[in-house]
């Protein structure tokens, strides 16, 4: 290993010698190397916002086994079934309660601008709340006021004066329906890319907003499992009691999430159009990459001709061009990496979704710029390996 290191050293570093040569073809090479990772980062950094923000509500959903119709795509998308199915899940063994929740996608007018906008409202039993987060905890007197609501601060769009004036105490109203409701608080969860907001409430506030809707007909069952019963166990003997009825589906709290995701990862436009963003850019930067070394090889191919005349074996031709490889990969990643800091900060004000760098995606993009600098390198190979002294001079 000693003997390795000793021989690196006194190995002349030729592929850096050879791209320092000619900085403005060097300086070009890294800009585009550093174009197609920032091209990799933001479609990886939206891709994650899509799974991320499209799943916060279900992480949130405080149950440890969920009902949905199996006719339900999305939280955008939800279809119902009858609340009947409620009564009978109590009968099993292991069930320690079981309640209702109401989704529904709606139109309602901005207090402050006043234009339309599409938001999630949610309806549950203030009884005890539905979700995971403290703020509703501690305003669950407040929904069951009528026509009261709370509303998300983590909404896209201007709410500034609106948050303000309910910070203060006051109370907002606008319209949903034709029908006035008040805003009376707030909670964090976050706009997505389905809805803007989320507004929360009694679920007879709820049906209100929403007169076409049975009580009967619910969105999500919230099962919740007794101390010392397994959670796999109780949702099999659901699926065996419920699912021969065909209108309801039994998930646990686990399944719930990855079944939001896997519709956006699947089903969605969004989610393909994503993953083809991050593979044009790695073919951006293989096409770049392979320009560059495939001219340094074409312009330097008499010296690489003396090289093999002098006795050096491909292999350590071979291993100049890779060398020139790594180091433009290298070179290119800072700023490739440094640059989406920026715009992923610029996209989350901009957008309220949560874009933000992580290192795994930092360390899997770097693996990927290594790959994307090899292969080039081993395209442009192709000519220095066929290449005979006798045929230069």
């Amino acid at each position: 290993m000693i003997g390795f290191i000793q021989e690196l050293q006194r190995r002349t570093p030729l592929g850096w010698l050879q791209l320092n040569h000619q900085k403005s073809r060097l300086l070009v090479a890294i800009s585009g190397i550093a174009f197609a990772d920032v091209l990799i980062f933001m479609q990886l950094g939206f891709q994650n916002a899509l799974y991320d923000s499209n799943t916060r509500f279900h992480r949130a959903v405080n149950a440890d086994i969920i009902l949905i119709s199996p006719q339900s795509k999305n939280l955008q998308n939800m279809s119902t079934f009858s609340r009947r199915r409620l009564l009978q899940a109590a009968d099993v063994p292991g069930v320690k309660s079981a309640d209702s929740m109401y989704i529904g996608l709606v139109t309602w007018k901005n207090p402050q601008t006043k234009r339309k906008t599409s938001v999630q409202a949610i309806g549950f039993h203030p009884e005890k709340s539905a979700l995971n987060i403290p703020e509703i905890d501690n305003q669950l007197d407040t929904i069951k006021l009528p026509n009261n609501f709370i509303f998300d601060r983590g909404a896209r769009g201007d709410y500034d004066q609106v948050f303000a004036q309910i910070e203060a105490g006051k109370t907002v109203s606008t319209e949903i329906e034709k029908r006035t409701i008040n805003i009376s608080g707030l909670f964090k969860l976050g706009a997505s890319f389905g809805a803007d907001g989320t507004l929360i409430s009694s679920d007879e506030n709820f049906l209100r907003i929403f007169p076409r809707r049975s009580v009967g007909s619910i969105s999500l069952g919230l099962i919740d499992v007794k101390s010392g019963y397994e959670i796999e166990q109780v949702a099999a003997a659901l699926k065996t009691h419920l699912e021969k009825y065909e209108d309801v589906k039994v998930l646990t709290h686990e399944e719930y999430v990855n079944l939001e995701k896997a519709y956006w990862q699947k089903e969605s436009p969004v989610g393909f159009i994503f993953s083809m963003g991050v593979a044009m850019g790695f073919i951006v930067g293989v096409i770049i990459v392979y320009q560059v070394l495939s001219t340094d090889v074409n312009s330097h191919l008499k010296e690489y001709a003396t090289f093999k005349a002098m006795g050096y074996n491909n292999s350590y031709l071979l291993g100049v061009i890779f060398e020139e490889a790594i180091i433009l990969a290298a070179l290119g990643f800072i700023p490739g990496f440094v640059v989406p800091l920026g715009l992923y900060k610029l996209a989350a004000n901009a957008t309220n979704l949560p874009l933000y760098m992580t290192l795994a995606r930092a360390i899997f993009v770097l693996i990927l710029t290594i790959i994307m600098c090899a292969i080039s390198g081993t395209i442009a190979t192709g000519k220095l390996q066929s290449a005979d002294p006798a045929d230069m001079f």
